[in-house]
């Protein structure tokens, strides 16, 4: 019997983002760096990015008839130089009327960014959980597009006997995909309903929940705490599946959940789907946000994640801010003669711990899960709080704390 090898390779890809009045260049810059990130978990390779300055997106083209010429100047040139542009992706939704007409005008694979986080979604899921979120997401997203995948009803030919179903082989589609959606959606309930048992089954332990940005070190920081092996590596959405370890500090217990990070202009749809996933940070005691600090725009990794979690568990929860990479973080230092405000490069690792030890109230750590720095701190600050919420669930259980303290 021959083997059959299959060959993974790398798809030359175009990014395209707009500068408007509501993102700055700075800001349009940073999330197609985010996007090139994306990119490259997926498997593509980008080799150019374009922008364009609009009050708005264009609603028939994204950006102007000028730069979408210019990009297909660009693809063509690079096909004849042997190096094939395999798709481009813009670092927006786009509707399905503008991905018909920039399909129609660059001839390549068109992607956007929504797409782009499904395809990773799809390639990361394991349970059968994650993989029936990501289908419902998919076919979400499908839905609205049916007439794009229809283009080729267009082109028969007229005449006697030429007359194509059109629409109404769409509407078929529409019809079967609406009603894959209405049996995912069963069968996610049927899941949500075996994973609430589960957790019914763990008892009354104390439940944390890692939660933080993509690719901020959670999976990284689960294995150090947990003595386990969750999968880790730089590429965003390492993790989509909720992975739950007991763990234990000084002899105190507790559950301990590794959840799927959250990034910008993540698709509504898409948060709908996890939030099943979420529900482990919706029920979890105490919430441990773990920020990578050494990123340029942590504080809007931040917001993003605090919002993310408003949204999801409507209530505010006992929070641990854990921040990650100080191993990586850099600094520049103001020259004396500057006069100009201070910009978040200039302050130094000092400088942002007082602040940010201060405002959360010594609920606040600077740690390195890579060179674990600062971790027996960490765990320290860990048992305070989790025994704080065990005494209050449990008040006759405080004297074996203070005689155990004793004894230490």
């Amino acid at each position: 019997m021959t083997e059959v090898k299959t060959e993974i390779y790398e798809e030359n890809a175009v990014l395209v983002g707009i500068i408007t009045p509501q993102q700055t260049e700075a800001k349009a810059r940073e999330y197609i760096d985010e996007l090139a990130f994306l990119a490259d978990t997926a498997g593509a390779h980008c080799i150019r990015t374009f922008f364009q300055k609009l009050d708005h997106a264009n609603s028939r083209t994204f950006v102007g008839e000028g730069k979408l010429q210019e990009i297909k100047a660009y693809i063509t040139d690079m096909e004849e130089g042997d190096t094939p542009v395999g798709m481009v992706i813009f670092d927006d939704e786009l509707s399905p009327l503008q991905l018909r007409n920039i399909e129609k005008a660059l001839g390549v694979k068109i992607l956007d960014r929504t797409n782009l986080i499904l395809d990773i979604f799809a390639k990361r899921a394991q349970t059968a959980s994650a993989k029936t979120q990501v289908e419902l997401a998919q076919y979400q997203y499908l839905l609205p597009r049916l007439t794009r995948m229809w283009t080729h009803l267009e082109r028969q030919r007229g005449g006697i006997g030429m007359r194509g179903p059109g629409e109404t082989q769409i509407e078929t589609d529409r019809r079967i995909i609406l009603d894959k959606i209405s049996l995912l959606k069963t069968k996610l309930a049927a899941i949500d309903r075996q994973m609430a048992t589960q957790r019914q089954n763990r008892g009354k332990m104390v439940r944390v929940a890692l939660v933080g940005y993509t690719n901020v070190g959670k999976s990284t920081l689960m294995n150090l705490l947990s003595k386990s092996d969750v999968f880790a590596e730089n590429k965003l959405f390492a993790t989509l599946d909720t992975t739950v370890r007991k763990v234990i500090v000084d002899n105190l217990p507790f559950l301990m959940s590794d959840t799927v990070g959250f990034i910008r202009k993540l698709p509504t749809h898409l948060i709908e789907s996890f939030k099943s996933t979420l529900d482990e940070v919706r029920e979890a005691d105490l919430l441990v946000h773990i920020v990578d600090i050494s990123h340029p725009n942590f504080e809007e990794q931040y917001e993003v994640v605090n919002k993310t979690l408003r949204e999801v568990c409507g209530c505010e929860k006992p929070m641990i801010l854990v921040f990650n990479k100080i191993d990586a973080f850099t600094y520049t230092p103001k020259e004396e003669d500057d006069l100009s405000p201070m910009r978040r490069e200039n302050y130094s690792l000092d400088d942002l711990r007082k602040t940010w030890m201060q405002n959360m109230y010594d609920n606040c750590i600077f740690i390195s899960a890579k060179n674990k720095e600062n971790i027996d701190e960490l765990k320290q600050m860990l048992y305070d709080k989790v025994k704080e919420i065990h005494v209050k669930r449990f008040p006759y259980n405080d004297f074996l704390f203070q005689k155990y303290d004793v004894e230490e």
